[in-house]
């Protein structure tokens, strides 16, 4: 089983959060759609004929796209690819775009999956994030997909910014429940060195983000969301029993996937790829059938810091076992590193496998890091 990722590089107006590549104009639309089919052609064969699993439309805002423009799309990868009958197709898309005919139109598509960007159900904390929608319009895009007849929805939010106050966090993550969704993505803001947030802070126009406010709505959300009976499945990532996300669990998993677009990314097990991440360059390379892509080949070091990295995020834990498959005698190096996080509570071992307590869970990255080995 494989994946296959396409990244839209459209938006409306650029959040002032943001560092993913996109573009504001859509005056090479056209282009680029073409520039998708042509490179999902070029390639055919990076997957090695494995069948399809999921599908993920990210970007940028890929509910930009018309339901032709997604179906072309679609169209091409079916004509190449083995796709599951169950597959999971997803959509990112702003509470704006999904109207009544947008997703009266999506019904015409395989998009069996929406993934929602609200980030606030507060006017004011949309308008200082420079996100194009507003409150109202989260909340009834949610209702209006779900009266269209589209139930696998997971929502985005984001906390530990200036603005949040407990209060309304609390607001936040009680309005998802009222919503009924089954999933929920929720990220700590994160201040990228390129965006408009961090200059805001390094010209002293925002305050900084506070790293303790942070960690305290972090704990409220698991919280709340074990009191609901919603599973804390990856560290970013919360669902109710039987809704993980396929597409993104494949991921962490280590699961192979091809990325299509600007910007966009492949894993095949050995190496990974990038494509260049300038609409111009990428559209040029694709006509002239030259894929813009570098590619690294994965050391046994390199295979082993990132399922290092990956697994521990997830509930389903690091299998110290698994080490020893990417590396004889890894393990044991690996359980002496870990120690000092066992007698702090911060990581609990069960068997042959290692995972974060919720205190851990506030430490993932520090805690990866430090059991990241040396090129061996």
């Amino acid at each position: 089983m494989a994946g296959i990722y396409l990244h839209i590089p459209f938006c409306k107006q650029a959040c002032h959060y943001c560092d993913f590549h996109f573009s504001t104009s859509l005056k090479y639309k056209d282009d680029m759609l073409q520039a998708l089919v042509k490179e999902i052609q070029l390639q055919k064969n990076y997957l090695q004929n494995q069948t399809i699993e999921t599908i993920y439309f990210g970007g940028g805002t890929p509910s930009i796209l018309e339901a032709s423009e997604i179906n072309l799309l679609l169209d091409t990868i079916t004509g190449l690819h083995t796709v599951a009958t169950d597959a999971e197709i997803t959509l990112e898309a702003n509470p704006d775009d999904l109207d009544q005919a947008k997703l009266q139109a999506l019904r015409q598509t395989s998009i069996n999956r929406f993934s929602i960007g609200i980030q606030s159900f507060f006017d004011d904390d949309l308008q200082w994030m420079n996100r194009v929608h507003r409150a109202n319009e989260a909340e009834a895009s949610v209702k209006r997909a779900q009266d269209s007849g589209f139930e696998n929805i997971t929502v985005d939010l984001i906390y530990g910014y200036p603005l949040l106050t407990e209060q309304k966090w609390k607001h936040n993550v009680n309005k998802v429940f009222e919503l009924d969704v089954p999933h929920v993505s929720a990220y700590s803001m994160t201040v990228e060195p390129q965006t408009a947030l961090a200059s805001f802070i390094r010209n002293k126009k925002q305050p900084a983000m506070n790293e303790q406010q942070s960690a305290e709505q972090f704990n409220l959300l698991m919280d709340a969301m074990q009191e609901k009976g919603f599973e804390h499945y990856e560290i970013s990532n919360f669902c109710k029993p039987g809704h993980y996300s396929r597409h993104n669990s494949n991921y962490w998993r280590g699961v192979s996937y091809l990325g299509i677009g600007p910007s966009a990314h492949s894993y095949n097990g050995g190496a990974r790829q990038w494509n260049i991440a300038n609409n111009a360059k990428y559209i040029q390379a694709i006509y002239n059938n030259e894929l813009p892509a570098e590619t690294e080949v994965l050391t046994e070091t390199n295979r082993l810091n990132e399922y290092i990295m990956t697994s521990l995020r997830t509930s389903w834990g690091l299998d110290i076992d698994h080490l020893n498959n990417i590396a004889g005698g890894t393990a044991a190096l690996l359980l002496k590193e870990a120690q000092p996080f066992l007698d702090k509570g911060w990581i609990e071992k069960k068997d042959s496998k290692i995972n974060l307590t919720q205190t851990g869970k506030l430490y993932a990255d520090h805690i990866a890091a430090e059991l990241f080995f040396s090129p061996l």
